[in-house]
């Protein structure tokens, strides 16, 4: 049988959820190639250490399937077609693409600038876009492909101080409809994800508390929770649903919820 082989960008931090994903395909016997981007990670509250990547990596490899990496700056418009070719020479045409990698500043309509618009436009539209349009094109397959999109719930929600993020995120769901019918004609599936709140290190001890009571189970979502899903969405037993955008969030209570 033919292996599957998975791209899944935006996977640099332990506690984040590409990591999560990554594994779970991984124990799935899937190859995996991930994407990361430090320069990005190092300026947000979060911050990474520069072996972290390293290890994902390892912990990957022991489930005994392949892993490669590329640090991979995706304003660069080369870096789509880097990947694929790295991809291809490395592990082999990908069947599954997880869009996970996004980009994610405060913005509000009195301070929002061209240049943080911009930014948000090119990391959560234009390059999954354009990364969907070069798996597509590749696919050689007849069936089987997955295409996940991760969303945010925009939809559901006021995300107060993030006008960028939640427009370009919502553009995603619109797309992730929009395509369905088209790719399915040649064995590909497309669906959007929305992890809700996840618990991946940004939340201090108070908004952890605040949280965690809109929570019915009583706990934050975690990285492992989106994944699992996603892993059923790239398995064979998913070929039935596509163009779905799917809410993963524990029965999250969105009454006065507010950032």
């Amino acid at each position: 049988m033919k292996r599957q082989i998975a791209i899944v960008t935006g996977t640099s931090r332990l506690k984040g959820i590409g990591r999560a994903i990554c594994v779970e395909l991984a124990k799935s016997g899937i190859d995996i190639f991930f994407t990361f981007w430090t320069k990005y990670d190092e300026q947000m509250p979060w911050n990474i250490e520069d072996n972290e990547p390293d290890l994902i990596q390892d912990e990957i490899r022991r489930y005994g399937v392949k892993c490669e990496k590329l640090e991979l700056d995706f304003f660069e418009e080369t870096s789509i077609e880097i990947l694929f070719n790295e991809v291809e020479k490395k592990l082999g045409v990908p069947t599954i693409l997880v869009n996970n990698a996004t980009y994610s500043t405060q913005t509000n309509i009195e301070k929002i600038t061209a240049e943080e618009l911009d930014k948000h436009y090119i990391i959560n539209f234009k390059v999954p876009t354009l990364l969907i349009a070069e798996f597509v094109r590749r696919f050689n397959v007849k069936k089987n492909g997955r295409i996940i999109n991760l969303t945010s719930g925009q939809t559901l929600s006021f995300m107060n101080d993030e006008i960028a993020y939640a427009t370009t995120k919502s553009a995603i769901e619109t797309l992730t409809r929009t395509i369905s019918q088209e790719i399915a004609k040649k064995g590909i599936t497309i669906n959007a994800v929305n992890p809700g709140l996840t618990d991946t290190g940004w939340l201090d001890d108070k908004q952890e508390k605040i949280f965690k009571e809109r929570f019915p189970m009583g706990r934050l979502g975690q990285p492992s929770d989106v994944a699992k899903l996603i892993s059923f969405l790239a398995s064979e037993n998913a070929e039935w649903v596509t163009g779905q955008i799917i809410h993963s969030e524990g029965g999250f209570i969105r009454e006065n919820y507010s950032n």
